[in-house]
């Protein structure tokens, strides 16, 4: 061994092999009471077991399926417990089958020649549990993190391990200045971490329900609220797991300093976008549900986010605004005060109709139109005298643009078209005269489809 190593690091390297010989000794001493005859006896009964819950859980599934299926007037709450027993149903039966198992060898045998189906049973029912309460967990790999880390913990709890692992991971160590971390520290902190975010998270869910049926806040401040909630719960989740396993907090602010800093030069639009996104939550310029126009985007707002604004478009289209953009541009909130929106269209009639029955046409054709608001009773003006037409313009209310503008214009145009038709107004529009020059310099006007002559 080389002289130069220092005598923590001697200790902890011995410690380390005496372990891995303990564990090892262990694992020996299992493996040859598998040999005796009743711990075979055991095993096979608990394989037995197992292929007796298959058999029994195939045939149960499609019943308990049909069951569940036919349970309407249930919550979802019910429905979902019901789903996990159907993916579980093996398992169950197992457990029920190998606890009575257990309790029946326990009266009419040695405690000795039932020890290790305890054992199991021990361990399924625990493999159950959590596998129904990590169910609480929407997100699949937070999930899938803390039921494979608590099935771990709980085998090495069953089988009395857990004193020589715990040793083990304590001894696989490194260390940065007066700090020591250890491969248990890191695991005892993403345990708690995950338990702590997860809380963090099913409070957050809840907390937001909450805040969205108020209908006394507005949903700019709801939307705030939620973004505020979701911050502190997940940093005192993120803080007091660090500080429950023993991580110096003090040692981090001068780094948090430092990545402040760098991210105030390297993120600066980054930053710009939260702070603008903060702004329009506050100053409720714009909020979800409300019809904008940004540019050529035309949509209503369909989310507020920390960096970007969701804006959802007739055609289907999702289109992500950066905040800083609604802030410093130049937006057309529809319907920032009210829903009322009014739409001008443009038309034109012939010199010999009458204007004021044009007039009159117009706007009770209108009126015909669904979506076209009658407490706000559109209105028509002559605009001007134009080449071939007397220049018409058509105001009408509506109150859902969400619903959309073209369709609404183009059935107010229709509706226009067939009012005209009725009443004999006529639609005028431009027509020319084409004449061709001959050699001697007369002039004929050139039929409809006929060429003009070739030299």
């Amino acid at each position: 061994m080389n002289p130069d190593t220092p005598p923590e690091d001697i200790l902890s390297l011995d410690a380390l092999v005496s372990i891995f010989q303990a564990i090892l000794v262990q694992v020996q001493s299992f493996a040859g009471s598998l040999l005796r005859p009743w711990v075979a006896y055991q095993v096979g009964i608990a394989i037995a077991l197992l292929l007796v819950a298959t058999l029994l859980a195939t045939f149960l599934r499609p019943r308990f399926d049909a069951w569940l299926r036919s349970r309407d007037g249930w919550a979802k709450w019910r429905l979902r417990i019901g789903l996990i027993v159907h993916r579980r149903m093996r398992m169950i039966v197992f457990v029920a089958l190998i606890w009575t198992t257990y309790f029946i060898m326990r009266e009419v045998t040695w405690p000795s020649r039932s020890y290790l189906l305890g054992i199991i049973a021990d361990l399924a029912t625990a493999w159950l549990f959590i596998a129904f309460a990590t169910r609480l967990i929407l997100n699949p790999l937070l999930r899938a993190l803390v039921r494979y880390g608590a099935w771990t913990w709980v085998t090495l709890s069953i089988l009395n391990l857990t004193a020589q692992t715990q040793t083990l991971l304590e001894s696989i160590a490194f260390s940065i200045g007066d700090s020591r971390f250890s491969l248990w520290l890191l695991f005892k902190a993403i345990a708690l971490l995950a338990v702590l975010i997860a809380g963090a998270r099913f409070l957050t869910t809840a907390s937001t329900a909450s805040i969205r049926r108020n209908e006394d806040i507005s949903p700019s401040m709801q939307v705030l609220a939620v973004k505020v909630l979701q911050v502190m719960l997940y940093g005192t989740a993120f803080f007091l797991g660090l500080r429950l396993v023993g991580v110096d907090l003090t040692g981090l602010a001068v780094l948090s300093g430092a990545i402040g800093v760098g991210l105030g030069f390297g993120l600066q639009k980054v930053v710009s976008n939260l702070v603008s996104g903060i702004i329009i939550l506050l100053d409720k310029s714009i909020k979800p549900g409300d019809v904008i126009s940004l540019g050529e985007t035309f949509g209503w707002i369909n989310a507020l986010g920390a960096r970007y604004v969701s804006i959802t478009t007739r055609d289907g289209k999702e289109y992500l605004i950066p905040n800083e953009d609604l802030i410093t541009g130049q937006v057309v909130n529809w319907t920032h005060s009210n829903d009322f929106v009014r739409l001008d269209i443009f038309f034109g009639t012939a010199y010999g109709d009458d204007p004021h029955l044009v007039r009159k046409v117009a706007i009770e054709a209108a009126k015909r139109v669904d979506r076209v608001l009658t407490l706000r009773p559109p209105v028509c003006h002559i605009v001007g005298f134009g080449d071939s037409s007397v220049d018409y313009i058509l105001r009408f209310w509506i109150r859902d643009p969400t619903q959309g503008l073209t369709n609404i214009r183009g059935n107010v145009y229709l509706a226009l078209w067939d009012a005209f038709r009725d009443e004999g107004i006529s639609v005028p529009f431009p027509q020319r005269e084409v004449r061709l020059l001959g050699e001697d310099g007369s002039s004929r006007v050139a039929e409809k489809g006929a060429a003009p002559p070739v030299d």
